[in-house]
């Protein structure tokens, strides 16, 4: 059994260097047509597939819609039935078959030329091969791709299993060749993953800190009973130092420790302007949860001001507020 699970897999990756080396060869003028028309695209990608290139369809169109390309996935059969006001002029069809001859995917092709949609099609065709007849589906496309594979890993071969693969790794450079052409950086990820824990990996360092009243605060003239106070109060183990709004520094703990034993009780009678670390360091709002992580780290703390570009204090980030994001 560990023999078939083996050369499955090895079929299934000769399918995809086959692929790669067509991307990188005869198909790539093609494959960068798609993408260029999938930039260009004032809709939606629309995505069809019946069967498993459908399931396989389904991924594709939610690959786009997470990197910032509005998609979704038709029903051929239902499209049929009702569902072909899905697709509306400005968008980009992508059909998926392995033959290129799948009935369902052949009756909308009238419907969507009447739209003047343009349509990608992804077929096993061997596109490239001298001689090869094209499907009824590549023809009918405005750019064909080549999904072709020397054989399925199914040893009957017969289940769709490297074709799949290589229609879903095609698929996905698509997404990925556009997601670069459109300059999607990490930040626009995290306004499309709010949720679970790639949502929280991604978490801006606003929705997580202590805001408002729960901010430690004192004057630079405060005395020191005054700032242990505002820090047990706060349960934050630090507590800022600041001039109106303006964050002066910070005084935590450990600051607190080591004062006591070099000072005594005479520690007590300095004010918070004494006592403070100056010039702490800081971390914007917007910055991602994992740069407070990062520089928590680094510094060996647990807390950080944050404050805006103008010095102006905003809260404090605390480890614990992390541990939610699951980076902890």
């Amino acid at each position: 059994m560990s023999k078939t699970g083996e050369n499955v897999v090895r079929i299934e990756a000769a399918a995809l260097h086959d692929l790669a080396e067509r991307i990188a060869g005869p198909m790539a003028a093609d494959f960068q047509r798609a993408v260029d028309l999938l930039d260009g695209c004032a809709g939606r990608v629309v995505v069809t597939g019946m069967g498993k290139s459908g399931l396989i369809g389904r991924k594709i169109a939610a690959t786009f819609s997470s990197t910032g390309a509005p998609a979704l996935f038709l029903h051929p059969a239902e499209a049929m039935h009702g569902d072909l006001g899905m697709i509306a002029r400005g968008d980009v069809v992508i059909a998926l078959s392995a033959s290129g001859e799948t009935e369902e995917i052949l009756n909308l092709l009238p419907a969507i030329k009447r739209l003047n949609v343009p349509l990608i099609s992804l077929t096993c065709d061997d596109l490239y091969a001298d001689g090869a007849k094209r499907s009824t589906l590549a023809q009918a496309a405005d750019i064909a791709l080549d999904c072709s594979i020397a054989k399925e890993a199914c040893t009957l071969g017969l289940a769709p299993t490297a074709s799949t693969t290589a229609m879903l790794a095609l698929g996905d450079a698509m997404a990925m060749a556009l997601m670069e052409k459109r300059g999607f950086e990490e930040k626009d990820f995290a306004e499309l993953h709010p949720g679970g824990k790639l949502g929280k990996r991604l978490a801006r360092v606003s929705t997580l800190m202590h805001s408002g009243d729960a901010v430690p605060r004192v004057t630079a003239d405060t005395k020191m009973p005054a700032v242990i106070y505002e820090m047990s109060r706060k349960k934050l183990g630090v507590t800022t130092v600041v001039e109106g709004d303006r964050l002066l520094g910070i005084i935590s703990d450990g600051d607190l420790r080591r004062l006591l034993e070099k000072r005594g009780k005479d520690g007590l009678e300095l004010t918070a302007g004494e006592c403070m670390t100056a010039n702490p360091r800081t971390i914007l709002p917007e910055a991602f949860a994992t740069a407070a992580l990062d520089l928590m780290e680094q510094r060996k703390i647990t807390s950080l001001a944050v404050v805006d570009a103008a010095g102006v204090l905003q809260g404090v980030v605390h480890l614990h507020d992390l541990w939610g994001t699951e980076m902890v």
